[in-house]
């Protein structure tokens, strides 16, 4: 049987960077990709195919695309698009640049890696799309806006695209993972210091005794926070299964949101969700 491939994101760590080894070790070809082409370096010193994908550079997106491309013979079987960050704050504090900014790398650029893909998958009869969503993609949590406007939007193009592949042999899945061990806060430290003046804010305190001992103190898992592995298993699923879910929850609290949101009033959803 011909090797299968897949094209993952975001690999120098946690999820990407799990998943990588993780389906090499099943006998993937894996074409692990990273923003930073010192990252690229380091994966390939690991024996993978690293080509360079900045989300926010179009740019690179095309010649991945033809990198990979070139060293498949015109076939690539899956599409893993994963690498996003979080920029934390308040949305009265977050400035435009800022979420034009997060759109580009958490957005845009999926959708653009995806458009160049489908051509591909289109021709060859089959391929599955897996997009890397959050529990931030069905319910809203505060100081988090940036991040969960990217997923929310992700969600509702995800939705669509499924809907429209129907029938072309082209499977496209959502995995929902609520808190994984990655280095999502730490990456967050430069776009929150570059974007918010949080000692002149209104809520001044509040950054300073809430928001920044999560983002630069020592770190302590969140309450059900899971391996990146749990991750990878949703993945492997979605990849190898004849009939692919539309959705993947990951850890407790995505399931827990997501009954939570189709039976309670949008109010006591608020409540809840803000007694966190």
């Amino acid at each position: 049987m011909t090797q299968r491939s897949i094209l993952i994101t975001g690999c120098s760590s946690g999820i990407g960077y799990n998943a990588a080894h993780g389906l090499r070790a099943r006998g993937w070809r894996v074409f692990a990709a990273c923003r930073k082409e010192t990252d690229c370096d380091r994966l390939r010193a690991e024996g993978f195919e690293s080509p360079r994908i900045d989300y926010a550079d179009e740019a690179s997106i095309s010649q991945a695309v033809s990198e990979v491309l070139a060293a498949t013979g015109g076939q690539l079987d899956a599409l893993f698009n994963n690498g996003a960050y979080a920029c934390p704050g308040l949305v009265e504090d977050l400035p435009r640049g800022a979420l034009r900014e997060i759109f580009e790398s958490n957005f845009f650029g999926w959708h653009d890696l995806t458009r160049q893909i489908i051509p591909t998958m289109r021709t060859q009869g089959h391929g599955r799309i897996v997009q890397c969503s959050s529990v931030l993609g069905l319910v809203a949590l505060g100081w988090r806006g940036a991040y969960v406007s990217t997923k929310f939007a992700l969600e509702g193009l995800t939705d669509t695209l499924r809907i429209e592949m129907r029938g072309t042999g082209i499977h496209v899945s959502l995995i929902e993972p609520g808190p994984v061990t990655t280095k999502i806060r730490e990456n967050a430290r430069a776009p929150f210091e570059r974007w918010f003046d949080w000692e002149n804010a209104h809520r001044a305190p509040e950054y300073r005794d809430k928001l920044r001992p999560r983002l630069y103190g020592d770190y302590s898992k969140d309450n059900f926070e899971l391996p990146p592995e749990a991750v990878t298993n949703k993945l492997i699923h979605a990849l190898d299964s004849a009939r692919p879910r539309p959705r993947y929850y990951v850890t407790t609290p995505t399931y827990l949101m997501g009954t939570l949101r189709r039976v309670l009033p949008t109010g006591l959803l608020d409540w809840v969700i803000s007694k966190d």
